[in-house]
Order: structure tokens, then C-alpha cells, then sequence
């Protein structure tokens, strides 16, 4: 039954669109950490190891062959025929796609496309705020502008999404700041930027949240340890604290992205507020073979109902595929050996399969089941 699920990928990006040599491939494996150090390899890690199991099959080749020989396989196919096959391998049903990253990434269009599956768009407020800063002229103009894209895009988005709390962690106050703060802070951002500076004030990007918070759809926080520029403990989501006691009873919920290693604390936040959520994404993703380990770790605090799949996913279609691989194994092993011992229902471990995999999804983004249905 779990190998049938349908998912809903909570978070992801797009895929590159074009041919990768080996060392460009295996840097992207990295993620964000960097290159690999001399004389390593980023295919010697859990997900190194989890493309060559599940990748190749789907392209012809046996697991756990040689990368090299993959990556001629994939070449020989062409990106666009090995994408396709690998993302319909995933049973992935709607993508929702941030596409605040730079880079030559498919948007929600094209990926859906290739996936054969629907899409929507999950909008990252600091690219939007830089770019609404670019054709500002004033204070006055960017705040006005900035409450208007952040209203406009809520429009067509499924989601906002923001790495303000994983860059700033302890220095970012979880209440709105006041107006003459804003005004300042304003001040002096377009002052000291460039073109296409980066929005790194902790004041605005406070702002920048709580216009979002204001339009009702869901917010997600980027937390975990996957970002290189995060201060000394700020990825921890424990940090999240105050931000959530601060945002009850608004009306919109919080989702707490990438919390791996920190997951125990991501899934304690979730028992504890009811509008805070949890992804699964890199602590299923990155931990591969441990997969299991760390989702039992996971269903011990936190709510059924709080918990969504995501793939975490970027620039490889792979990546796609061991997301959703590693999530369905993790979940087999877990509720299966559950169901087994006893302590579960086979009932109520499919009931919670479909919650994780989709249905919790489907109702705190609204979408649909691909047949009209909430």
C-alpha cells in the first residue's frame, strides 16, 4: 500500500536544465555545503549512496553501478528523457515549488510537465523584497511596493518561504517591529546596497514576515544545519519558540523546514502549537540507509497530523527520487515493523501513511486530490 501512495511534495525546486559532467553532478549532491573535500567524493555519503541504489534502474542500468557509467547512461537518454523518467518514478502527484533560488531551475510549470503532475508555487520573500527594492525610488515607494508584491503574490502562491531565522537565529525578535523602526531600517538598506544587494536587516526582514503572516497562507521557515552562512545555533529550530508563541491565533500556520539534526525539537514545537507543522524533507532525504531511525525519532512527539513529506529537492531529478525512495522505505520499515509488534493497527498505519504522504498537505495548502477533492 505504501509503495502505491501518492505524495505531495511539500517543498522542493526545479531540476537543471542542462548535461552534467561528474564533477558538476557530484557537487550538486553537496547541496550548499560546498565542494567536496580533496581526495573525496560527495557519492561517498547516505545520499551518494542512495542515487546509485535507486537511480539507475530507472534508466536502464543496475544499482549501485559505477557513477561514471550512470552518468553516460544519462547523457546517452538526453536531461530532458532521463528527468522524465526519473520524476514520474516517484509518484509524486503535485509539486510545490520554491523558486526563489537563482540559477537555470524549471519552474512549477516545466517540472510539472515533466513529472506528468500538477504544481504550484511556494514564493521565498527575501528575492522578492531585493527585487521590489531594484525599481524602488524612496522609503515610501519600497514599502508601499513591498506590502503590494507580498499581497499580489499571495494571490497565485501556495506558500511563502523564508531563510530569515536559519541567517539571523538568536539576533531575530519574534514581534512586528514598529513603523518608525521600518522606516529606518528602509533608510538604510537602500542606502548602503547595490544593485541586487541582498536583504540581510534583521528589522525588515521582521517586516517582510509579518506581511506575510498578514496574507494568511502558510509561512515556512527554513531551519537545520544544511546552510553554511547560519550563526552558532541558529539553524535550531527551538529558536522558533517565541516566533510561534507570538503568531498564535492568527490564523496562519507555521512549517518548519529542514529541522535535521534538530528534527526532536522540530517535532516538540509541533505537539506543543497548533498551528506550527513539520517537514520530513532532509532528515529522511540526507540520512538514507538511517532513514528509518530518524522518522521513528520524529513519531515519537509530534502529532500525525502535523507531519509532511517533502523531498527537499534541487537542481538533480535524483534528488526527487531519493526523496520520495527513502520516505516510503523509512515509512515501510517503521509503521510495518509497528503493525507487526502489534502496537499499531494495520488500519490506523495506513490512515497515518496517506496523512504524511499527502492528505496532511492537501488540507493545510487547500489543494486538491487531482480528482476535484480537498
Amino acid at each position: 500500500m505504501i509503495e502505491s501512495l501518492s505524495l505531495v511534495d511539500q517543498y522542493c525546486h526545479g531540476v537543471l536544465r542542462t548535461e552534467l559532467g561528474l564533477g558538476t553532478f557530484e557537487a550538486q549532491l553537496g547541496g550548499r555545503v560546498g565542494p567536496a573535500a580533496p581526495g573525496t567524493t560527495f557519492f561517498d555519503t547516505q545520499t551518494g549512496f542512495a542515487v546509485r541504489r535507486w537511480c539507475p534502474p530507472l534508466l536502464g542500468l543496475e544499482a549501485h553501478c559505477p557513477p561514471a557509467h550512470y552518468l553516460a547512461r544519462r547523457r546517452e537518454l538526453g536531461v530532458l528523457e532521463s528527468g522524465r523518467r526519473l520524476l514520474r518514478s516517484t509518484g509524486v502527484t503535485t509539486y510545490l515549488v520554491d523558486t526563489g533560488l537563482p540559477g537555470e531551475l524549471t519552474g512549477p510549470g516545466e517540472i510539472a510537465a515533466a513529472g506528468a503532475a500538477d504544481a504550484r508555487e511556494i514564493v521565498r520573500l527575501e528575492p522578492l523584497a531585493e527585487r521590489v527594492a531594484d525599481a524602488s525610488c524612496g522609503v515610501a515607494d519600497l514599502l508601499s511596493r513591498l506590502a503590494e508584491s507580498v499581497h499580489d503574490a499571495a494571490a497565485t502562491a501556495v506558500a511563502f518561504t523564508s531563510v530569515a531565522g536559519v541567517r539571523h537565529g538568536p539576533a531575530l525578535a519574534p514581534e512586528p517591529p514598529a513603523h518608525a523602526e521600518v522606516r529606518a531600517a528602509a533608510g538604510h538598506w537602500l542606502t548602503v546596497r547595490g544593485p541586487g544587494g541582498p536583504l540581510d536587516d534583521p528589522v525588515l526582514l521582521r517586516h517582510l514576515l509579518w506581511l506575510a503572516l498578514g496574507s494568511g497562507l502558510p509561512l515556512q521557515l527554513h531551519t537545520g544545519a544544511r546552510d553554511a552562512r547560519a550563526p552558532a545555533g541558529g539553524a535550531d529550530p527551538a529558536l522558533v519558540t517565541a516566533f510561534a508563541s507570538a503568531t498564535a491565533g492568527l490564523g496562519t500556520d507555521l512549517v518548519l523546514l529542514g529541522a535535521y539534526p534538530y528534527h526532536r525539537h522540530a517535532a516538540h514545537l509541533t505537539s506543543v502549537f497548533p498551528h506550527v507543522y513539520a517537514d520530513l524533507g532532509p532528515a529522511l532525504a540526507h540520512t538514507g540507509a538511517r532513514a528509518a531511525a530518524v522518522l521513528a525519532e520524529i513519531l515519537e512527539l509530534a502529532p500525525f497530523g502535523k507531519l509532511l513529506f517533502s523531498s527537499g529537492a534541487r537542481a538533480l531529478p535524483e534528488l526527487h527520487v531519493v526523496g520520495a525512495r527513502v520516505f516510503r522505505e523509512a515509512l515501510v520499515r517503521v509503521l510495518g515493523g509497528w503493525v507487526a509488534d502489534g502496537a499499531w493497527s494495520l488500519t490506523d498505519a495506513r490512515r497515518v501513511a496517506e496523512m504524511i504522504a499527502a492528505g496532511n498537505a492537501r488540507r493545510l495548502y487547500g489543494l486538491s486530490d487531482g480528482r476535484g477533492q480537498p
